[in-house]
C-alpha cells in the first residue's frame, strides 16, 4: 500500500531552502518516492488558518517512507533544513486497494 509525506512548508533562507530541495529530491528519488504535489500555491477552501507551501510524496509503502526518513542520505538534509524552512511533516497511509 502506497504511503505519503504531506508537508506544509514555510521558507525561512531561499538559499538554504534551494540546497534542501535539491538534496531532498535526489533522496526521495532513491528511495522509490515520486512527488505530487510541490510548489503550487495553496488556494484556502475552507478553515481560517492561512495556508503555506505544501509538498506532498509518494512512496511505494510506510516501510520504505521510514527508510528513506531515517537514512543517511537525507539526515545531511535535514542538517540544511534546520534553518532553511520551518514545516509540520505527517505520513500517512494511502487506501488499501478494493
Amino acid at each position: 500500500m502506497s504511503a505519503y509525506v504531506i508537508s506544509e512548508v514555510e521558507m525561512r533562507d531561499p538559499d538554504g531552502f534551494e540546497a534542501y530541495r535539491t538534496l531532498a529530491a535526489k533522496t526521495i528519488e532513491q528511495y522509490g518516492g515520486r512527488y505530487l504535489v510541490r510548489g503550487g500555491k495553496p488556494e484556502l477552501a475552507e478553515g481560517n488558518l492561512p495556508p503555506k507551501a505544501i509538498v506532498i510524496v509518494e512512496f511505494p509503502s510506510m516501510a520504505r517512507l521510514k527508510q528513506w526518513y531515517a537514512s543517511l542520505e537525507y539526515a545531511e538534509a535535514l542538517k540544511i533544513r534546520a534553518g532553511a524552512l520551518e514545516r509540520r511533516l505527517l505520513f500517512v497511509e494511502g487506501v488499501a486497494p478494493v
